[in-house]
């Protein structure tokens, strides 16, 4: 495997792990508000719901990282997985939440799942 697609994999991870921090413990900040648009009142009313929220992002940058260092062919195996989980999270969210959630989470895992199947 290149160090681009690793490094492509672990940014990824990176941003999950980002999201994780602002969903599970600064969701009721300035920061985490405007970054998901809600009002001080609706962050507080769902603080328990996006907690549990980031922990599966959480998640999802351990299945990341787990396939950016492993060895293949379970390290592919695995990066093609949680690349699609991803993607197909991003798509829900899309449809359901926020059209932006496309750009931040859809497109760059469908990027980067392309590389690692170019890369193969």
């Amino acid at each position: 495997m290149s160090i681009i697609v690793i490094v492509a994999v672990v940014a990824l991870a990176l941003l999950h792990v980002y999201i994780l921090v602002l969903e599970m413990f600064l969701w009721t900040s300035s920061r985490a508000r405007a970054a998901f648009g809600t009002t001080e009142k609706f962050a507080v009313s769902t603080k328990a719901m996006a907690a549990n929220q980031g922990l599966y992002n959480g998640f999802l940058a351990a299945g990341l990282l787990w396939g950016a260092f492993a060895s293949d062919p379970i390290g592919f195996q695995v990066r093609v997985f949680f690349l699609a989980c991803v993607a197909v999270a991003g798509l829900y969210g899309a449809a359901t939440t926020s059209r932006k959630i496309l750009f931040v989470q859809t497109i760059p895992a469908l990027a980067v799942l392309t590389l690692v199947l170019l890369a193969r």
